[in-house]
């Protein structure tokens, strides 16, 4: 945890130092006050002396007073400080979480990374609160409570010894059996997070298949998991309080036992005996605390630990730009050279991809299911960086691009349409913020989506909710194209794009990105020959390999696999239209 906080806590080093000498000094007048105590009953009881009770008596208010305002100033420092370093870690791993590949986010996950992002900074951050208030004040009130009792009686003190020798034991075996349950908590904490995002995004997909039950069988294993884990916990955490009130109790028999002997022999004040109960209260006290601050600390390690497995990720692809580029205009605007791609260890997603598009050109890419299509068109944003071989832009590897540079001339229009809460021309704005209104309204004319925007009572303004649940499947994907071109990038980029589209639609869409969108590459990925066939260059993938290019008519009579898909969805005749 220390690993952590070193860095996130270097800017409250004022609350870290104030915090605790303010809970120091409460702990100092709280060892005061059984003295006091001690000496009302000595002096101002035993001789009737009303006013040495109430002058004393005073005295405690007022350390109670000045240990309250100590108090409160440590609260308030360990709030600011605990807030503080929360919302700093927070920042930094999300910042962190964005400069990271598509490869990094896949292992890791997204149920476990939001977990990470609220359940474990939120230990973190509890356990620097305490840092402040407990760490010092607990200690010192079992050490000080300690000496006090050894500066009243040497021989009654060794009770002291004895019960908070037992007590520690007893922490000790509690804390040793409950520490490795800890960081399981957090891992099926995922494990409820990542089915409670399944449920929540596939709702309509589980009712149409009449699998609420199962899926309810399914959260409740898994909770149920997690519940008996912390049952577990809970059931030796529960062993602290009975044992360490017992043993401090029998403590405190003792003293009471063998202090009325030596108070009878005239060795020891009546008062002393008081103040030696109350330092054992205070002992109790604070163990018990100590023992909470353990089992935080413990949690907090573990919530540590995964949040530094985060930082400690790092990205496999890295901003590493030439100092000058060069990009040559006469160079094809897209190369793959020799190009292989591989997941993990193993077989290619992709084997000896090698091709040429060129500035303004339409490219279709078509391919059966798990042809690696998409893997293909991710190399070229670097959302992953090849294996073997160069992809190149403009006659650069996009390895020596700028992410800002490479990404800002490249629109992208991925396979599940996602849209942002806000409104239509937020979304629109979304890469371009300087966007007119008339630029929104082309862009939304050439995705074929101006005509239901408009008809909406706010137009532009018109709402968008959380995915763009709002729209139809078939309206987010035009949304989606509309906000691409809005960027007037130079390649544009359709991920299966036209797969929610009608076939009138797709076509009047395709025929306007010729039309309107001069000197833009666009690349096409679709499962339908009829959306690609009429491109200037039709890449045919087949189990990661590139297994024809060329125009349309040409594939068909040279490609086998090209061949197979056409007729699987069109008669010959149409094919050869």
């Amino acid at each position: 945890m220390y690993k952590l906080l070193k860095g996130f806590l270097k800017d409250y080093k004022f609350q870290l130092i104030v915090g605790p000498l303010c809970k120091l000094l409460e702990a100092i007048f709280e060892l005061i006050v059984p003295l006091v105590m001690a000496s009302i009953i000595d002096v101002g009881v035993a001789n009737r002396d009303t006013d040495y009770v109430l002058k004393m008596g005073g005295l405690m208010v007022l350390l109670g007073v000045v240990g309250l305002c100590s108090a409160l100033v440590c609260q308030y420092n360990a709030s600011v400080a605990s807030q503080g370093t929360g919302t700093k870690i927070r920042n930094a791993l999300f910042k962190h979480i964005n400069t990271l590949s598509h490869k990094e986010l896949d292992k890791l996950g997204t149920p476990s990374l939001i977990t990470r992002m609220t359940n474990d900074i939120n230990q973190v951050q509890n356990a620097v609160a305490m840092l402040i208030r407990l760490v010092i004040r607990a200690p010192f009130l079992v050490i000080g409570a300690m000496v006090m009792a050894m500066i009243i009686n040497l021989k009654l003190s060794l009770i002291f010894f004895a019960a908070g020798i037992l007590i520690a034991l007893v922490l000790y075996f509690v804390m040793s059996k409950s520490v490795p349950f800890f960081k399981a908590i957090q891992k099926k904490l995922d494990k409820v997070s990542l089915v409670s995002r399944e449920n929540l995004s596939g709702n309509r997909v589980i009712r149409a298949f009449s699998k609420q039950k199962q899926e309810q069988q399914r959260f409740e294993e898994i909770s149920d998991d997690l519940s008996s884990t912390s049952i577990k916990i809970g059931k030796l955490s529960a062993l602290l309080s009975p044992v360490t009130y017992v043993i401090t109790n029998l403590a405190i028999v003792l003293i009471v036992w063998f202090g009325s002997k030596d108070a009878n022999g005239g060795m020891i004040m009546s008062g002393d005996i008081i103040a030696l109960v109350n330092y054992m209260t205070q002992i109790l006290l604070a163990m018990v605390v100590v023992a909470n601050l353990v089992v935080l600390f413990t949690k907090a390690s573990a919530s540590a630990a995964r949040i530094n497995q985060v930082f400690e990720t790092k990205s496999t692809v890295t901003e590493n730009p030439k100092t000058h580029l060069s990009p040559h205009k006469n160079a094809p605007k897209i190369e793959f050279d020799k190009v292989s791609f591989s997941y993990s260890k193993g077989k290619n997603a992709l084997e000896d991809i090698s091709f040429k598009i060129n500035r303004g050109e339409t490219v279709g890419i078509i391919g059966g299911t798990g042809s690696g299509k998409s893997t293909l068109i991710n190399l070229i944003p670097r959302f992953y960086d090849a294996t073997e071989g160069s992809v190149l832009v403009d006659g650069e590897n996009v390895k020596d691009y700028p992410f800002s540079l490479l990404r800002k001339q490249i629109g992208i229009v991925p396979q599940q349409s996602v849209l942002f809460s806000g409104t239509v021309r937020d979304n629109m704005k979304w890469q371009n913020e300087n966007a007119t209104d008339e630029e929104i309204l082309k862009a939304l004319e050439i995705a074929q989506a101006k005509d239901f925007v408009l008809e909406k009572p706010m137009g532009l303004d018109a709402p968008v909710t959380q995915g763009g649940k709002n729209f139809s499947g078939g309206q987010r994907q035009r949304l989606c194209i509309a906000r691409a071109i809005v960027s007037k990038p130079e390649i544009l980029i359709l991920d299966d794009s036209f797969s929610a589209l009608d076939f009138a639609t797709d076509a009047a869409l395709r025929k306007a990105l010729k039309e309107q969108t001069e000197n833009m590459t666009v690349i096409i990925v679709s499962q339908r020959c009829s959306t690609i066939k009429n491109s200037d260059l039709i890449l045919v993938l087949d189990d990661g390999r590139l297994v024809g290019k060329g125009i349309h008519r040409e594939l068909f009579e040279s490609c086998k696999a090209y061949e197979e898909i056409c007729l699987s969805q069109l008669e010959k005749e149409e094919v050869l239209k």
